[in-house]
C-alpha cells in the first residue's frame, strides 16, 4: 500500500492502543477485531481490555495483536443483580451490589493506570467513558482518537455525553456520514475534529450467492432494539403464502426465550431456525446460501451485517429507522428501505423478491458493487491517512 515507511517513528514501529470494554460478542467488538487485524500489518497494536468474558475473544484476532486484560478475574454482574432483584432476594441483591461497586471501581482504576503509563503513541478509545479518561490522563505526546459507534437516535442527552467526552481529544471518528456532520457542527469551537470512517468487512467473498434457495437470513444480537419480534411477524405473513421459504436467525441475547415462544406458539419450528452465536465461517456459508437478507432494527449506527450480506450479492430489505441502513441501502437500486416500520410494505417488497429472481440478481449485483468502499483495504487507507495527516509522526 506504500505506507510502511510512515509507520516508523524514532526507529520503532508506531504503537497503537485500542481501549475496549470486552472482547465478547457485539458489533463494537467485531469492529475492534477487524481494525486491529488490519492495523497490525503496519503498526504495533495492543488491545487494552477491561474484562475477560471468555477463554478467547469472540472474533478472530491476528497473533500479532497483543491483548492486555486489566481486570482478569472481575466481570460485570448486571444479570446476577437483576435476577436477585426480580426474585426479591435481599441478601443476594446486597452481595451483588457490593460486587458491582468493586467491579466499577477497578474498571476505572485499572484503565486510568493504563492510560497514564502506556508507551503507546496513539490511543483509540471506543466508549465515551474512555474518551473522558483519555482526555484527562493521557500524555500530550499521544495522539488521542475517540471512535463512536452508537447513533444517539434523537437522544440529545446521549449526544451531549459523547460531545463532552470528546471535545478535548484530537479526533472523533464516526461510522456514519450523518453522525460526522452532526458532531462536526457541535465540535467546531474545539480542537477535536469529527471524521467519517466507516467500519469494514473482513474480506470480499470470491463468489456471489446464486440466489436460488428459498432462504431468508438475519444476523444480529437478540435484544429489543434489533426488532426480532417484528421480524417474526413479517415472516409469519410471508409464510402464509410462501411456506417453503425458511428463516435463519444468527445471534443470541435476552430476547431468545421470547422468540422461541413465538415460534412455538405459531408452529414455525420447521421454518424458523435460531442458530445462536456463530463464527464467521458459518455466517459466510449461510449468506452464500441465502436469497434475501432482512433487517428489522429500530436503530443501527452502521449495520456491518448489511454490508456483509451485500458483499455476497444478497439483496437486503430494512426498515429506515435503522439509520445506518439508510446510508448503505439505496432504495430500489441495491435493496429496499421501508419507511415508518410499515410491516405490510416490507412484506410486499419481500414478495416481489421471492417472485422475481431476476430482480434479486439485479439488486444483488448492484449491492455487491456498492460495498467496495467498505472493504478492508479502502477503510484501512482512511485510518492511515488520518494518522499521517495528524502531523504527530512526520
Amino acid at each position: 500500500m506504500g505506507y510502511s515507511l510512515m509507520a516508523i517513528y524514532h526507529n520503532k514501529k508506531i504503537k497503537i492502543s485500542i481501549l475496549a470494554l470486552h472482547l465478547g460478542y457485539g458489533g463494537i467488538e467485531k469492529a475492534i477485531a477487524t481494525l486491529a487485524n488490519s492495523l497490525c500489518d503496519y503498526y504495533e497494536v495492543e488491545l487494552s481490555v477491561c474484562y475477560k468474558l471468555y477463554d478467547k475473544p469472540a472474533f478472530f484476532l491476528d497473533n500479532r495483536v497483543h491483548i492486555h486484560y486489566l481486570n482478569y478475574h472481575l466481570k460485570p454482574n448486571k444479570d446476577s443483580f437483576l435476577d436477585a432483584f426480580h426474585k426479591k432476594n435481599v441478601f443476594k441483591m446486597f452481595k451483588e451490589g457490593i460486587y458491582s461497586i468493586k467491579v466499577l471501581y477497578y474498571r476505572r482504576k485499572k484503565m486510568i493506570q493504563y492510560i497514564c503509563n502506556t508507551n503507546a503513541d496513539i490511543i483509540i478509545s471506543t466508549r465515551d467513558l474512555f474518551n473522558k479518561w483519555v482526555s484527562q490522563y493521557a500524555s500530550n505526546r499521544i495522539l488521542r482518537i475517540g471512535w463512536e459507534h452508537n447513533h444517539f437516535h434523537g437522544d440529545l442527552k446521549y449526544a451531549a455525553k459523547v460531545f463532552n467526552s470528546a471535545k478535548k481529544l484530537d479526533y472523533l471518528v464516526l461510522v456514519s456520514k450523518e453522525l460526522q456532520k452532526y458532531y462536526a457542527n457541535v465540535l467546531k469551537k474545539y480542537k477535536c475534529q469529527a471524521v467519517y470512517i466507516p467500519n469494514s468487512i473482513d474480506e470480499m467473498p470470491l463468489t456471489m450467492a446464486p440466489l436460488k434457495n428459498k432462504k431468508i437470513v438475519c444476523v444480529g444480537r437478540l435484544s429489543p432494539e434489533k426488532g426480532h419480534m417484528d421480524l417474526l411477524k413479517v415472516y409469519s405473513m410471508i409464510n402464509e403464502k410462501y411456506s417453503k421459504w425458511t428463516l435463519d436467525i444468527v445471534g443470541d441475547g435476552s430476547e431468545r426465550k421470547k422468540l422461541e415462544n413465538y415460534i412455538k406458539k405459531n408452529h414455525l419450528e420447521k421454518r424458523v431456525f435460531l442458530h445462536g452465536f456463530q463464527q464467521k465461517e458459518f455466517i459466510n456459508k449461510l449468506l452464500n446460501e441465502a436469497s434475501i437478507y432482512l433487517m428489522t432494527s429500530y436503530t443501527e449506527s452502521f449495520g456491518i451485517v448489511l454490508v456483509e450480506a451485500m458483499s455476497h450479492g444478497v439483496p437486503c430489505v430494512a426498515f429506515d429507522s435503522a439509520e445506518g441502513a439508510t446510508e448503505i441501502i439505496k432504495d430500489g437500486v441495491n435493496g429496499f428501505l421501508i419507511k415508518n416500520r410499515d410491516e405490510s410494505a416490507m412484506v410486499q417488497k419481500i414478495e416481489e423478491l421471492i417472485e422475481n429472481r431476476e430482480l434479486r440478481v439485479k439488486l444483488g449485483k448492484q449491492a455487491r458493487d456498492s460495498v467496495v468502499e467498505y472493504s478492508k483495504e479502502v477503510v484501512l487507507k482512511k485510518w492511515i491517512s488520518l494518522i499521517k495527516e495528524s502531523g504527530y509522526y512526520e
